[in-house]
């Protein structure tokens, strides 16, 4: 078994061993510090201007948004609270009062 708990990024191989400051997979030979992929696999999402979001902010819509099925946008102004952070392209998962539960992309919003 592998003295680190990293499997190999590449391959998924378990028997990845230390070289430097560097792991090491002897099953494909991808080489990758640990330290960065752990940075990586904990992005940090951030709003129009830069704020850091977290889950349960509050947010402001800073532009009309269309919405598929709505007869209207989300108008700009547009406060949202108690966001959920996920992955994807839409990364913020929220409920709007009167459109329901919906997915909004970070770049449209500002910290409440």
């Amino acid at each position: 078994m592998s003295e680190t708990n990293n499997p190999c990024p590449s391959c998924k191989g378990i028997y990845a061993y230390p070289m430097d400051s560097l792991l090491v997979c002897p099953e494909c030979g991808h080489e990758w510090n640990p330290e960065e992929l752990a940075l990586e696999s904990n992005p940090q999402i951030k709003d129009a201007n830069g704020n850091i979001l977290v889950d349960g902010d509050s947010v402001i819509v800073l532009k009309n948004l269309p919405v598929k099925g709505a007869p209207g946008p989300v108008k700009a102004g547009t406060k949202v609270k108690n966001i959920r952070l996920v992955e994807g392209d839409h990364n913020i998962a929220c409920r709007i009062d009167g459109f329901g539960a919906m997915g909004l992309k970070s770049e449209f919003v500002k910290k409440a």
